[in-house]
């Protein structure tokens, strides 16, 4: 039956502006998505730097008065031993009339300070060293070595033309301020860790809500016509037109409502069931197979017997789509593309090949986030969704396992094997 042209334009502009409706939705939520994201990255990059440089400054700060009190403590103790060496001095000239008593109060008071007198090689006096340490002579040697580096020794004559060697360390107190710093920059790092990873955390978050809004708000806008394109196909059905035309529109709107229905499980937690792997991978392995050009040879190797893991049929077909998808485009449509299932004893393991342009290794972890792309044409969410969807959905693993520019890339997915 031959219908009136108006009613065949009729049709086309209102076909026509529900696929625009679509698009229009689409690209608005997509632009959305991303004013969001960056107006919420510009204020928060300047936030981040305001709090890093206000950190470094106080860092900066508590070191400074950190090492100008341990300048004032190593001084005060220098002056301390030059006490310690004007008693000795006192004491070692002493006579029977000689007052005695402050300065052996001036050595004994010296509890914390590690001191070694020395003369011609021999130990005169000590004070807080272990005898053990004294009596043997390479430990005694290492001991001094020690002392020298944390201070200069102080010679002092204590007769006309007779020297000692005063020897001295550091204090408990002074070796501990020495070492507060160190400790200061840990606890600083350990407290930068916490705010970046809270930051990043919160902007997951962030996104995942958006993902997850702009994904049910698409599924539904989508919905919409789509029942209306199943009414006019009933329609169409009744009227005495090509049978084969009615089919190859219902094949599309069945492909519109796989597209629905996958975007309606990235909104929301998908059903996970126990699925064959070789078969659900191959199932969507095949079926582009068939509608891509001859140019691309396809080719696959997998197990015989079946191999289980708790997917979403759907969202997998998706992961499987977007790889070939990407390796395709990778190929401009001309190449060989090869698809590979191994297993282990705890996972089953995806691998698809192409003959592409190949891959930088620097970008192996870039091609994932949302936005990248290399193509003129598409927002760069393919490999992102994918990635979503492997990871944070089927609890898997996906990456570049190898890439050589001008060779071709292999992706892999590893997902969790579940025994029957």
């Amino acid at each position: 039956m031959d219908y009136p042209e108006e009613i065949v334009l009729d049709l086309k502009a209102k076909k026509s502006l529900n696929i625009h409706k679509i698009l229009n939705v689409y690209i608005s939520l997509y632009l959305y998505l991303k004013t969001i994201d960056m107006s919420f990255s510009e204020r928060t990059n300047t936030v981040r730097w305001i709090i890093i440089s206000l950190c470094f400054l106080i860092i900066s700060l508590i070191l400074w008065n950190t090492y100008t009190f341990f300048q004032i403590f190593k001084n005060e103790e220098r002056l301390k031993m030059n006490l310690f060496v004007n008693a000795q001095i006192t004491i070692v000239n002493a006579d029977e009339n000689t007052d005695v008593e402050l300065p052996l109060q001036i050595i004994n008071n010296n509890t914390s300070i590690p001191a070694v007198v020395i003369l011609y090689d021999k130990v005169v006096s000590s004070k807080n060293v272990p005898d053990e340490i004294l009596n043997d002579k390479k430990k005694r040697d290492a001991l001094l070595k020690t002392l020298k580096r944390e201070n200069e020794p102080i010679t002092f004559e204590y007769a006309t033309g007779k020297y000692q060697t005063l020897y001295y360390g550091n204090s408990a107190l002074l070796n501990k301020l020495k070492y507060y710093p160190i400790a200061l920059l840990l606890i600083v790092f350990l407290c930068i860790a916490l705010i970046y990873n809270f930051y990043k955390s919160t902007k997951m978050a962030t996104q995942n809500k958006l993902w997850a809004g702009m994904a049910k708000e698409t599924a539904h806008q989508i919905g919409t016509p789509l029942s209306s394109l199943i009414g006019w196909v009933e329609i169409l059905k009744t009227e005495e037109i090509d049978h084969s035309i009615t089919t190859e529109i219902e094949k599309d709107i069945e492909r519109l409502q796989t597209i629905t229905d996958r975007f309606s499980k990235i909104g929301s937690v998908p059903v996970l069931e126990v699925h064959d792997i070789v078969a659900e991978t191959l199932n969507s392995y095949e079926y582009l197979q068939s509608r891509f050009s001859k140019q691309v040879a396809f080719s696959y190797k997998a197990p015989q017997e079946p191999v289980f893991s708790l997917i979403n049929p759907i969202l997998h077909s998706w992961t499987i789509e977007n790889l070939v998808k990407n390796a395709i485009d990778a190929m401009k449509g001309k190449g060989s593309l090869d698809l590979q299932i191994e297993q282990d004893s705890q996972h089953v393991k995806i691998n698809i090949k192409d003959s592409g342009t190949g891959i930088h290794k620097k970008q192996f972890k870039t091609i994932f986030e949302p936005g990248y792309t290399t193509k003129k044409r598409g927002w760069g969410l393919g490999l992102s969704l994918t990635k979503r969807i492997v990871e944070e959905y089927h609890d898997g693993k996906i990456k570049v396992l190898n890439s050589e520019i001008g060779k071709g890339t292999t992706f892999q997915i590893s997902l969790n094997k579940k025994v029957q």
